[in-house]
């Protein structure tokens, strides 16, 4: 899937662990005794085959090097990376020399655990799991949590070894602990043991308003909606004294589906324009116009100062919320210096289009872009959101030459460029989308976000497998635990005809994120692999999430579900 991304770091990294693992330092395969050919020569083809998208070749060169030498990151890296290219033979290998070389090493025996989960050993991996467990490393426990929520193919052998974990008393007694693995058994989807968890949660830890908010939670998601509410109404008193709270219980209201009940749990204690402006998107949220116009009235009777930029900001949105789009605009026209007033020109630019005065939002639009007084990032900006209002008001040729226009002023801009590679996607020009995600990927060949949606476009809408896969490993060896980038993965493998390896990605992409689009890929796959109760669930939940949703809808079309 291409919505969702983000820019990360360089490829360098590989993984997020190397950073936290301190065998992995910046990868240089220059120590004395290892700079020969023997090493030199399969690092740098493995560098170059990992940066092409090419993991098997990578996971074959980094193996090469580490059996060369005697570097304990050359055994790490050839390791992860033989994961990433789902070789288990390899990765066993590899691991092998790793364990020779730190045997005590955290990372290492969290990567055992993880070879162990992904190869179905149920007893090693639990071994594995329960020595970090009981480590006396403060931090060990994550290595334990991370493998086990993420390491293996199978969640339902994930949730087994972590009853079995539970059984024989192995979490150490720390709050934090046993909160983050409640939180994994509830992306697990396993609720019969989320709610054991909590109960023991409760037991060890019962005066503190994170373990009721996990328990609100565990209830929410076993479809307990009442008690839910209930227990997080008893959390009021805390949720005043305490801004944290607050949040944790207003978002549980809201993912509760009472967007009221969680405006006015963030209506406690001291106010300022953030929660003004969560409270008004809650009210905004439930259709609560009594509510909006006394927040209104509120905050317009505690401003200090007619014209802060902040607080004027603030009012011309509640303003859009409430549908009073001349008020907004005269408060965004207000905001007349500081750091709020580029913002405040956007949204009044496109409250104007709103008002059905296009030619004055367009021509603000265009008054802001040759403006040199402001920053670069803000006129890019106003192209953009010139681009996005033409697409609302239909008119094709009029986006394109406003993403052309902003390209004139800001040639090879990213943001421009991946902004017009998808508009040329959504109308099926995928030889000119593919050339607009190139020409990001030119100036910035690590950009996960060109290259995931380069991959999930030719691997969606065309028969380049190959190559869509090659981009695809590029951007998950830069983020292997993107949901977006999980998500495009199985997709590619599904186009393949590998089915049952595509299940387990788009699986775990949705446990990292509830969102349509991979609710709809896990549907349509399971559909057609004959589980259709359980696809309904999916796409029931798609619904929920983004009725619209273009992957939503083709899937529909295609299952007829």
């Amino acid at each position: 899937m291409p919505a969702k991304m983000r820019f990360v770091p360089p490829l360098l990294l590989i993984l997020a662990g190397f950073a936290s693992s301190p065998a992995v330092q910046a990868r240089q395969p220059a120590k004395t005794a290892d700079a020969t050919s023997g090493v030199l020569e399969p690092v740098m083809a493995g560098e170059f085959a990992l940066q092409a998208g090419k993991l098997p070749d990578a996971a074959r060169l980094y193996l090469q090097a580490a059996e060369a030498g005697q570097d304990v990151g050359l055994a790490e890296l050839a390791t992860r990376i033989s994961l990433l290219a789902n070789d288990d033979d390899r990765a066993a290998r590899a691991l092998k020399l790793w364990q020779k070389r730190a045997p005590e090493s955290l990372a290492m025996r969290a990567a055992q655990a993880t070879l162990a989960l992904r190869e179905g050993r149920e007893r090693p991996a639990r071994r594995e799991l329960e020595s970090l467990l009981r480590d006396p490393d403060p931090q060990a426990w994550r290595y334990a949590l991370t493998a086990l929520g993420s390491g293996g193919r199978d969640p339902a052998l994930s949730a087994k070894l972590l009853g079995q974990l539970l059984d024989s008393k192995a979490l150490p007694n720390q709050l934090n602990v046993w909160l983050a693995f409640g939180g994994l058994a509830q992306s697990l989807e396993q609720p019969a043991l989320a709610e054991r968890i909590v109960a023991e949660v409760i037991q060890r830890f019962p005066v503190n308003a994170r373990v009721t908010l996990l328990h609100a939670s565990q209830l929410r998601q076993a479809g307990k909606t009442e008690e839910a509410r209930k227990v997080l109404e008893g959390l009021q008193q805390q949720a005043d004294a305490d801004p944290n709270v607050r949040l944790g219980a207003a978002a549980e209201f809201d993912a509760l589906g009472l967007p009221s009940q969680a405006a006015a749990m963030l209506a406690g204690g001291p106010q300022d324009t953030r929660s003004y402006g969560l409270r008004a998107s809650l009210l905004a949220k439930s259709d609560d116009t009594a509510g909006l116009t006394a927040l209104y009235d509120e905050a317009k009777a505690v401003s200090t100062d007619a014209q802060d930029p902040a607080q004027r900001l603030l009012l011309g949105q509640i303003a859009e919320y409430l549908k009073r789009p001349q008020e907004a605009l005269d408060w965004y026209q207000g905001v007349a210096t500081g750091d709020h007033q580029v913002e405040a020109r956007l949204r009044a630019a496109n409250v104007l289009f709103q008002l059905a005065r296009k030619d004055e939002a367009f021509a603000s639009m265009h008054a802001m872009q040759a403006d040199a007084s402001v920053s670069d990032d803000a006129r890019r900006d106003a192209y953009l959101l010139e681009a996005d209002l033409r697409q609302k008001n239909d008119d094709d040729a009029g986006e394109l030459d406003a993403l052309a226009r902003g390209l004139a002023a800001y040639p090879d801009d990213n943001n421009i460029l991946y902004a017009r590679g998808l508009a040329w996607e959504r109308r099926d020009r995928i030889d000119r989308a593919e050339a607009d995600l190139r020409r990001v990927l030119v100036t910035d060949p690590t950009n996960t976000a060109a290259l995931n949606a380069l991959g999930y476009t030719l691997a969606d809408r065309t028969d380049r497998y190959k190559e869509a896969l090659e981009l695809i490993d590029r951007a998950r060896a830069a983020e292997p635990d993107e949901p977006a980038i999980l998500d495009s993965y199985g997709w590619v493998l599904y186009r393949m005809g590998r089915r049952d390896e595509a299940l387990v990605q788009i699986r775990r992409a949705f446990t990292l994120m509830k969102d349509p689009e991979i609710a709809a890929h896990l549907g349509q796959l399971l559909w057609e692999q004959g589980h259709k109760d359980e696809a309904r669930k999916y796409f029931d939940e798609a619904r929920k999430l983004d009725p619209e949703n273009r992957s939503l809808l083709r899937a529909l079309e295609k299952t007829g579900a």
